[in-house]
């Protein structure tokens, strides 16, 4: 097992981390581009590339420590993974540590955020994506990528940030005023404020990278069109780092691309850039 960065032991420990990273490789429900399972190899290798001094936070984040977990590697059925991810995630949370997950494919979240929400119902759950993801049930499971924040949508506060796909069915289950599509971030300087209103004290977020444009993000399962920037999405992340409470996050849907390292680079390189806000900015 790799080390994170390939930061030194002694940053490593699972006793000393403040911050522990499991991975879920997870492919199993995804229906049109695969190789989400083989995601995190990716975003490792590519981290050992990482420069670790953050300009922005002026800091070293690594220095609080990043403990890798083995990973969760059940996947007999979708009904499975959801079960061992919820159990595991409510058994993580009592470790006390800054809690990171990476994916697999975005199915693997709904597990987690259930674990989350019932310990704190007060909580927001902010949804960086594509695709709306609140299909009840997709192809006989309710526990498809397609479903991945439905259950949310009915127990916590949903906030949905860069969606430009979703089917009709899923109008009903969606909250207007809690969503910001692609097209409105692109043309209303105003949605960072609006956004961040929606967004009680404590946030959990998800984040599955085809809420990127294509054009520095291809390496999903479903690239959309007219996807989010680089530096939009950072600065609205280090708002919500800043002025609110972020109890954990996860990260999804990297299908690494053996012909381009960029995308597994942005991946290592998001992840790193949350933790320097949440360790490094003042709230």
């Amino acid at each position: 097992m790799r080390n994170f960065a390939a930061i030194e032991e002694i940053h490593t420990r699972y006793d000393t981390a403040s911050v522990l990273l499991q991975s879920i490789p997870y492919d199993g429900t995804s229906t049109w581009g695969k190789g989400a399972d083989k995601g995190f190899a990716a975003f490792l290798e590519a981290a050992e590339n990482l420069e670790l001094y953050d300009i922005e936070t002026d800091s070293e984040v690594y220095r609080k420590g990043i403990h890798i977990l083995p990973p969760i590697v059940e996947n007999r059925s979708p009904e499975s993974v959801f079960r061992t991810v919820y159990e595991k995630t409510r058994a993580l949370m009592q470790t006390g540590k800054f809690l990171t997950f990476f994916g697999g494919e975005h199915s693997i979240s709904i597990g987690i955020i259930k674990a989350f929400y019932e310990a704190f119902p007060d909580m927001t759950v902010l949804h960086f994506d594509a695709h709306a993801d609140l299909r009840p049930k997709y192809r006989g499971s309710p526990y498809n990528h397609a479903c991945a924040v439905y259950d949310a949508a009915q127990h916590a506060n949903l906030v949905q940030i860069g969606i430009r796909s979703m089917d009709i069915s899923e109008k009903q289950y969606m909250k207007p005023e809690n969503t910001f599509f692609a097209r409105e971030i692109a043309w209303n300087r105003e949605w960072y404020a609006e956004a961040l209103s929606k967004i009680g004290n404590r946030v959990y977020i998800t984040f599955d990278l085809d809420v990127f444009d294509p054009s520095i993000m291809p390496a999903t399962g479903t690239p959309e069109p007219g996807g989010l920037d680089w530096y939009n999405v950072l600065a609205f992340l280090k708002a919500v780092f800043r002025e609110k409470e972020v109890l954990a996050y996860d990260i999804v849907e990297l299908a690494p691309r053996e012909d381009d390292h960029s995308p597994a680079f942005l991946a290592a390189k998001l992840y790193y850039k949350m933790l320097s806000y949440k360790f490094h900015l003042n709230r």
